[in-house]
């Protein structure tokens, strides 16, 4: 059905010790724009149908540096992709937030977890919004590849959905600042390509050549696309 590649965005100098949410103007540093320039040469040869951004500065710089080569190729913005808004703890220091009676239970049910404030949102509208998302653009990209800058919680949230992980064990998975997560979406399943990947090749992201001997396996194979090998398999070998 389609492939998405899920970006997290580049480093900023909050990042770590400041829950940054929705804080306006928070930018990447040099950290972070090395690390999406970075990311930026290892897709290049990766084709891409659509990029779309979290409509905050930081993943909006990490996609553009993404697209800054590829010409013709524009970012989109999408705010159900956006950060989790976490109402008062946005802009606080973690340190500080670990001594709420909130933070156990975003750390052990976080799907009973609503943040404070009258902007506060829970981390299940914070799911919902985000794989609504995903279903959408997955259609538009038609059985193509696209790219989704976003954050560590909502890729986290977005992952857990594809294994079919209750939104309380989504804390089990790591999302690092410009890593890659790919998820294939097939009309039977999900299935999960990558996960934190910060570094390495991406050949096996790149179409192979189109030849009469793979189009007659393409159509051949298509019924079973959704089928989980047995075994393992082989990998990209």
């Amino acid at each position: 059905m389609a492939t998405v590649i899920l970006v997290r965005h580049g480093l900023t100098a909050m990042t770590g010790p400041v829950l940054a949410g929705w804080t306006p103007g928070v930018h990447l540093d040099g950290r972070g724009r090395d690390q999406a320039a970075a990311l930026a040469r290892r897709l290049s040869r990766v084709p891409l149908a659509s990029v779309v951004t979290s409509p905050l500065e930081r993943c909006r710089e990490t996609a553009e540096a993404i697209v800054a080569e590829r010409e013709g190729t524009t970012v989109t913005a999408d705010e159900r992709v956006g950060e989790c808004r976490y109402g008062d703890w946005t802009g606080q220091r973690l340190n500080k937030l670990a001594k709420e009676k909130l933070w156990q239970v975003v750390q052990a049910h976080p799907s009973a977890a609503t943040f404070p404030g009258e902007r506060g949102e829970s981390l299940r509208d914070t799911q919902h919004r985000a794989v609504s998302a995903i279903r959408d653009w997955n259609v538009r990209a038609s059985g193509g590849t696209y790219l989704v800058c976003t954050h560590g919680d909502v890729i986290k949230a977005i992952v857990a959905d594809a294994l079919g992980l209750h939104l309380d064990l989504f804390q089990r998975i790591q999302v690092d600042p410009c890593s890659l997560t790919v998820i294939r979406y097939t009309d039977l399943r999900p299935f999960l390509v990558r996960l934190n990947d910060t570094g390495g090749g991406v050949d096996d992201l790149v179409p192979p050549g189109e030849t009469p001997r793979r189009r007659w396996t393409l159509r051949r194979s298509k019924k079973r696309e959704s089928d989980a090998v047995v075994g393992g398999g082989s990998g990209s070998a």
